[in-house]
């Protein structure tokens, strides 16, 4: 589920990825602390310091099964059946968030940006994502939100820019609704939106501490957090530290030997299904620009040699790969502090960082940019 929602916002930075597991627990985020299962009654009754969903729609059946998302990470957090073309959710957030409505147990689906507010919701089966939400005042701010974006959504697919003031119109956008709503739960979104623009760490920074505690300190606030701490290691403009490595013969490849091309330094591992999921990807780009000054250097968390070969062969990485075969052990994950991948640094031919964590489409994009 995480793919089609939360996904479509913010990648590439926030994307599939196999993480490290940690020795210790750690503390699980809750942003609800409780969603009960609907019974269809005359009248609803908002919770004193809850939401109430009072849905309506068209084109299902009774009994149709009703499911609430969280839309972050797909967990199921509330179900309701459809009575007379009506559905309710009660419960309660911490954080307004965004949920995800299905009746399929999959797409199409109804989004919204969820707060503790009495939210309507109309809809029709062939219509559910242009479902009417009203209620919640987050869901206001996203629409909102929404609406400065969409006229610039080609800048984030990869399609080629033929007008440089799009970009520019973009970023103004983007600046202008972060300055107006700084306590807003969306504004987040719109900082990550203006960095994948501007690419700057320092801007983003500085955005991000203009908020209001309240946005700063939910879920999405947190990954933005985390993405400011990520940027200060191995930051853009920097050299990225010289490493040695056996390839898959035995032999020694020094990342330095590398310099005088563009290189995108891709932590993977045959284990890591989002790894295999992106390889395709790489795939492309490396077919693309392999004759134009660009090569790819594989560093792997396996720990089988097999597999990691037979992983290399089936999905056609015909570029360099290096290992210690040490798992998440391995000493040049450790030397760039990588917990969880895919993870990837691209590099200019001076061995500089110039872009971080770039997949699918904004890998290819920014090489083009790059590499004419």
């Amino acid at each position: 589920m995480k793919k089609y929602l939360f996904l479509f916002l913010l990648m590439p930075a926030v994307g599939f990825a196999q993480v490290k597991k940690a020795p210790v627990k750690v503390k699980k985020a809750t942003p609800t602390k409780s969603v009960k299962k609907a019974v269809a009654t005359p009248t609803l009754t908002k919770p004193a310091d809850g939401f109430l969903i009072d849905g309506t729609v068209s084109g299902y059946p009774d009994g149709t099964t009703v499911s609430l998302l969280n839309g972050n990470n797909g967990a199921p957090e509330g179900t309701s059946v459809v009575t007379k073309g009506k559905f309710s959710f009660t419960g309660q957030t911490t954080f307004p968030d965004f949920r995800v409505i299905t009746f399929t147990g999959g797409a199409p689906f109804i989004t919204l940006f969820l707060d503790n507010s009495l939210v309507t919701i109309n809809a029709k089966k062939d219509e559910l994502e242009s479902a009417t939400i009203k209620g919640s005042a987050s869901q206001n701010d996203f629409a909102k939100f929404m609406g400065i974006y969409k006229p610039y959504e080609k800048l984030f697919t990869g399609e080629p820019l033929t007008d440089a003031t799009v970009k520019i119109n973009a970023e103004q956008a983007f600046a202008k609704f972060i300055q107006e709503n700084k306590e807003s739960y969306i504004t987040p979104l719109a900082i990550y939106r203006h960095y994948q623009l501007t690419e700057s760490d320092s801007l983003m920074e500085v955005e991000f501490n203009s908020l209001g505690v309240m946005p700063k300190n939910s879920p999405i606030g947190g990954i933005i957090a985390k993405q400011i701490a990520d940027s200060k290691k191995n930051p853009i403009g920097k050299p990225l530290a010289d490493f040695s490595q056996a390839d898959t013969s035995g032999t020694q490849v020094t990342l330095s030997s590398l310099r005088g091309k563009y290189v995108l330094v891709d932590f993977w591992a045959s284990w890591c299904r989002p790894c295999r999921m992106e390889n395709p990807n790489v795939v492309n780009v490396y077919t693309r620009f392999k004759d134009k000054n660009f090569t790819v250097l594989g560093v792997s968390l396996d720990q089988a040699k097999p597999a990691w070969l037979d992983a290399i062969k089936m999905d056609g990485l015909t570029w360099t790969h290096v290992s210690d075969l040490k798992g998440w052990g391995n000493e040049v994950a450790h030397q760039f502090e990588i917990q969880s991948i895919p993870q990837n640094f691209l590099l200019d031919p001076q061995g500089n960082v110039i872009a971080k964590n770039l997949r699918g489409p904004a890998l290819e994009s920014k090489l083009a940019s790059l590499i004419k």
